[in-house]
């Protein structure tokens, strides 16, 4: 299948037996390093206008997490096979085991949105030194704000009956996000191509695991890593960072924001009141010349400061 402004070579990787990661490696091979994380409920075609804005020079990789986009999308029922299991501590692995499937083991920039903040702050746990950039649309690397209240669509998603036959039966958290996520209407093949990975029952399940694995409370799955993440945020305070935000989100809204930029003083920001979730579509023709201009004064080679 083509995909509107997506002329990129695929790449496959088995992250785990019987399991294959599908990611993108566009660039050239000794230019600097920009990893981009997506969340859920989209994939690697989220970031397509910064790859294509940043190829001529930088690496950029770019991972469908396990269940999303063009991965493989195993069940994780107690007799699958193979099995996945779809936790932040799983997506974190994977990442590690493709960046040294790639011998990538010098600096990088992290570039994160949604779920990929998690994910990405998470995998930094162990290899802080390495976050040399940070580039931060729309997401989070911490638990929820305590004065922030669940939106009641991730509440229904987190219900493993109601939420679930919803979700799965009916494709409403990618299609709705497709609407919901941006304050521009998306072109209708633009929408296609969001939704089109998760077509069926079984190919929507880890739509609803992310949402089922957002960590609330100290006894869920994922609450130690992210709160350790949460905690070391400032530790990043002494690199260079760009903050790219939509304020029309409605789950990782100015309360998250407020976070970062507690977190991050030196940060160069761009907020839009005319952007949402996927502030990437609502306004890449801004974004991706200031995440240029952004990478370009501040080479990895230079001493963090």
């Amino acid at each position: 299948m083509q995909f509107p402004d997506y002329p990129f070579n695929p790449n496959r990787l088995e992250v785990r037996r019987g399991v294959a990661m599908h990611y993108l490696d566009e660039g050239p091979r000794d230019g600097e390093i920009v990893v981009m994380l997506h969340g859920n409920p989209s994939w690697s075609y989220y970031w397509r206008h910064l790859v294509l804005g940043l190829r001529d020079r930088y690496r950029c990789i770019v991972p469908d997490h396990v269940g999303m986009g063009l991965s493989d999308k195993p069940d994780d029922g107690a007799r699958a096979e193979p099995r996945y299991d779809y936790t932040l501590a799983s997506r974190i692995e994977d990442l590690q085991t493709l960046l040294a499937h790639l011998d990538v083991d010098g600096p990088i920039t992290l570039a994160v949105h949604d779920w990929g903040g998690m994910i990405g702050f998470g995998w930094a746990l162990e290899h802080m030194h390495r976050v040399r950039r940070l580039v931060i649309t729309n997401t989070a690397a911490f638990p929820m704000p305590a004065e922030k209240q669940m939106p009641w669509q991730i509440a229904l998603g987190r219900d493993y009956t109601v939420g679930e036959w919803i979700i799965r039966g009916f494709n409403a958290f990618s299609a709705g996000a497709s609407w919901l996520g941006v304050e521009r209407r998306m072109p209708a093949d633009v929408r296609r191509a969001y939704v089109a990975p998760y077509d069926s029952w079984g190919h929507r399940i880890s739509t609803v695991r992310f949402m089922q694995d957002i960590p609330l409370r100290p006894n869920d799955r994922a609450w130690t890593l992210l709160e350790a993440a949460g905690r070391r945020l400032p530790e990043y305070a002494d690199r260079p960072a760009f903050i790219g935000w939509g304020l029309k989100d409605f789950v990782f809204d100015r309360h998250f924001l407020e976070r970062f930029r507690a977190a991050l003083p030196q940060a160069e920001r761009v907020e839009f009141e005319d952007a949402g979730h996927y502030v990437l579509e609502d306004r890449h023709e801004v974004l991706v010349p200031r995440i240029r201009a952004f990478l370009d004064r501040h080479p990895l080679h230079a001493p963090a400061v």
